[in-house]
């Protein structure tokens, strides 16, 4: 079931790599034609029809792809590195240093993460590098705790006492010994967090507070398409169905990483 998952999840992440590829080289995103308002699916030099302003609903996806997708891996980057690092400090150290920080990230994991991202959002101006940012700050605690849990397992084992007895200090010990051990939990988390980091920022730019006017976003434009579902749904079913292809794909392949690697990812 795993193989099965990741092959899928491969020929989805192909298909969003080729829209990454192509979005750089696609100028025609924002181009308003009154004329061509409201052209419905399979229309000439229009596949998947246009918009209320006449503009090209294929040429902004594949844009609006390369923008999620960027949000998505960096934001993780983010969210990882921090709930790393104070996964291995409090996991490492223990006692007090661990209270305070298993208790600051309590505390962060008890606010309702979207309304966390619409505070943060907008507080600074909304832009990409604010939702990139933005996201990665709310989403590491549950990193931070699975991290933790996993040094505190490696930290018993007769190894790690080993280099101890050998008068290594903590930072070698901690960056050359108890990091590697953790890479595979890592490249689980990363990769499901990417999945995350997309519907976090599309439900970011669906409320005006992510990417902002005329860059497309997926979440935008299903947020632009609500009002004219009626006579043109493809404006919103597009991105909806790029959003979930995605989505899927990142979840599928961490699903089958995790089952490859032998990992118990808790959904925390």
């Amino acid at each position: 079931m795993s193989d099965r998952g990741i092959q899928i999840s491969l020929l989805l992440l192909f298909v969003l790599l080729i829209m990454v590829i192509i979005s750089g080289f696609v100028t025609t995103e924002n181009i308003q034609n009154l004329d061509k308002r409201l052209l419905p699916v399979g229309s000439s030099n229009h596949i998947l029809g246009t918009d209320h302003f006449g503009r090209d609903i294929l040429d902004r996806l594949i844009v609006g792809a390369g923008i999620s997708i960027k949000v998505g891996i960096l934001a993780s980057f983010i969210s990882l590195f921090l709930g790393v690092s104070l996964g291995l400090i409090s996991g490492y150290y223990g006692k007090w240093i661990d209270n305070i920080i298993m208790r600051f990230t309590d505390i962060i994991m008890a606010f309702p993460v979207l309304l966390f991202l619409i505070a943060i959002s907008a507080t600074f101006n909304p832009n990409i590098n604010t939702s990139m940012i933005a996201i990665g700050a709310v989403g590491w605690p549950p990193v931070a705790r699975l991290i933790r849990s996993h040094v505190l397992i490696i930290k018993s084992q007769e190894f790690i006492s080993s280099v101890h007895a050998l008068g290594f200090s903590n930072y070698r010990i901690i960056l050359y010994h108890i990091l590697p051990n953790c890479i595979s939990p890592i490249i689980v988390i990363f990769t499901l967090g990417i999945s995350g980091a997309i519907m976090a920022e599309a439900s970011l730019s669906f409320l005006g507070l992510g990417v902002q006017p005329p860059i497309p976003s997926w979440g935008s434009m299903i947020n632009e398409g609500k009002d004219f579902l009626r006579v043109a749904p493809w404006i919103s079913l597009f991105p909806g169905i790029a959003i979930i292809i995605s989505v899927l794909a990142f979840n599928l392949l961490g699903e089958g990483l995790r089952d490859i690697l032998d990992i118990n990812v808790e959904k925390l």
